[in-house]
């Protein structure tokens, strides 16, 4: 009787939060009248060739995550459900298929195969074939797979790499590296049999593999550095050295392997970047924490730079090519909130990244930029318990369990580590302070780390020829989509302007012309 009396109570309190301009039932017919007509406009499809592409990668930004962002970047905003995330403008949306050639659900190693090289991989890989095994260095040799960065930089375009994870996480070092682990920071993270079998460390590979990338910006400092070497920020933290076995100095190698006459600038601190003079620089490098970055909710606003500062950093760079640009925009540490099940770390990381995107769509045009979002994975991440409008993101379901008696919060994850027994029984979470940002939402098997879901996830597409991402593809699909849109990569014999398929409201003028012309 109690549950159901607060139930009842939450029910009455939400009808009092309805605003009352959607009690009118003219207000939801005017809204979906005037989406319709939105809609009918998107028959006059955008058939340019896209001069830039943009790529933006919620590292384990399920559904479930976009939707929870949505209402907190809301209700951050003094709204709630009824927002819109800057992704949800996008006019084409389809669903990716995540799996792993040998796992059903993925990891982000394969899935960055998958939507930067157009091959579907095995858990683990980077940059190869499914015919490379996890660990096995001398599977690699022949398997390698090009990715849509390095296609774009051969048709002569700038390239870019923005992380808020180390430059050599999974994500992005699928843009230009080659390995049977993905683990492979540097040469101290590998085993002997790979050194001696000749396999080279991520690291070395983003210096050396494409050492013409324009723009490079994230965390993962210490791997570029000799083992044991200080940390520029973090002097006396041990765990912050260096951790190259060589010896090698990569920072410096990658300023020397730029062409003499040209401007390379590393940089590991936010006033270093927002200070640079872009006109004259050709190649840049950030790194500004020697791992991961902090999380948006941690940042130093004095030290580091924000997700959204680097994505403008980035593009005003590589506007710089006639020819156009690739970016790659990776927000990869929505991932480890949930990993952490840190739901609240999360989803800050997801409005950082939206916000990142609605900073590109200022500084683009849709006539000539095709600008993908997408996801590598979902989580077991999930809210629910028939919560009232408005209810805080973060806040507490309006009843309790009918079984232990006990309150539950809305977010709860599948697994992960915020399993806690207490006196035999689940914790009592109004003990806890629940909305902390490192508070971990309760899960329903303990786990050290929560898990990736298997489920497909979204794909927001806005741009010359976006038409092309709809429906249900796989996932390594997307770079192939992109590639065609903007006339990079093997598929190129549509590029002449004459071989381009007419948009439909323009064939009846077509058929005309060719009258007049007989």
């Amino acid at each position: 009787m109690k549950a159901l009396f607060i139930l009842l109570l939450a029910q009455l309190c939400s009808a009092s939060l309805v605003p009352e301009r959607e009690k009118d039932p003219e207000y939801w017919r005017r809204q979906a009248q005037e989406t319709l007509r939105n809609a009918l406009r998107l028959q006059r499809l955008n058939q340019n060739v896209a001069k830039n592409l943009i790529l933006f990668l919620g590292d384990g930004m399920g559904v479930s995550t976009v939707t929870a962002a949505r209402i907190l970047k809301g209700q951050l905003h003094g709204q709630g459900e009824e927002s819109l995330l800057e992704m949800d403008k996008f006019p084409f949306v389809a669903l990716a298929k995540t799996y792993n050639t040998n796992a059903q659900v993925p990891d982000s190693a394969g899935t960055a195969t998958a939507y930067l090289c157009g091959v579907k991989a095995n858990e683990g890989t980077l940059g190869v074939s499914a015919g490379v095994t996890r660990d096995r260095c001398n599977t690699t040799k022949g398997q390698e797979v090009t990715s849509i960065l390095r296609w774009a930089k051969e048709a002569g375009k700038a390239v870019g790499i923005v992380t808020t994870t180390r430059v050599t996480h999974a994500t992005p070092s699928a843009a230009y590296a080659h390995s049977a682990n993905r683990d492979w920071y540097s040469d101290g993270e590998m085993p002997p049999d790979a050194l001696e079998g000749g396999c080279k460390d991520i690291a070395r590979q983003l210096v050396e593999n494409i050492p013409d990338i324009e723009v490079i910006l994230g965390g993962g400092r210490k791997y570029m550095y000799p083992k044991n070497v200080s940390d520029v920020e973090y002097p006396r933290e041990e765990k912050q050295r260096g951790t190259r076995l060589d010896g090698r100095n990569l920072v410096q190698a990658w300023r020397e392997a730029k062409p003499r006459g040209k401007v390379a600038e590393y940089v590991w601190h936010r006033r270093g970047l927002l200070a640079l003079n872009l006109s004259r620089v050709d190649f840049l490098l950030g790194l500004f924490e020697p791992g991961d970055m902090m999380y948006e909710l941690d940042r130093n606003n004095d030290t580091d730079p924000s997700l959204s500062e680097m994505v403008s950093v980035a593009i005003r760079m590589l506007q710089k090519n006639p020819r156009g640009f690739f970016l790659l925009v990776e927000g990869g540490r929505i991932d480890h909130g949930h990993h952490e099940g840190k739901a609240k770390q999360a989803l800050h990381e997801a409005v950082e990244l939206d916000r990142a995107i609605g900073l590109a769509t200022r500084l683009t045009s849709t006539q000539d930029t095709l600008s993908v979002v997408t996801a590598d994975h979902s989580h077991v991440f999930t809210f629910g318990g028939y919560t009232p409008r408005g209810n805080p993101i973060f806040g507490l379901a309006p009843m309790q369990s009918d079984v232990d008696r006990k309150p539950f919060t809305s977010i709860l994850y599948g697994n992960g580590p915020g399993y806690k027994i207490v006196a035999g029984e689940r914790e009592n979470v109004s003990a806890v302070d629940f909305a902390h940002a490192d508070y971990q939402a309760q899960s329903a098997v303990p786990l050290r780390q929560e898990t990736h879901g298997g489920e497909d996830v979204a794909v927001f597409a806005r741009g010359p020829m976006a038409h092309l991402l709809h429906g249900v593809h796989e996932q390594n699909y997307i770079p192939h989509a992109m590639a065609y849109a903007a006339c990079i990569g093997s598929n190129r014999g549509h590029c002449n302007a004459a071989a381009r398929p007419a948009t439909p409201l323009l064939l009846p003028f077509l058929g005309l012309l060719l009258l007049l012309l007989c």
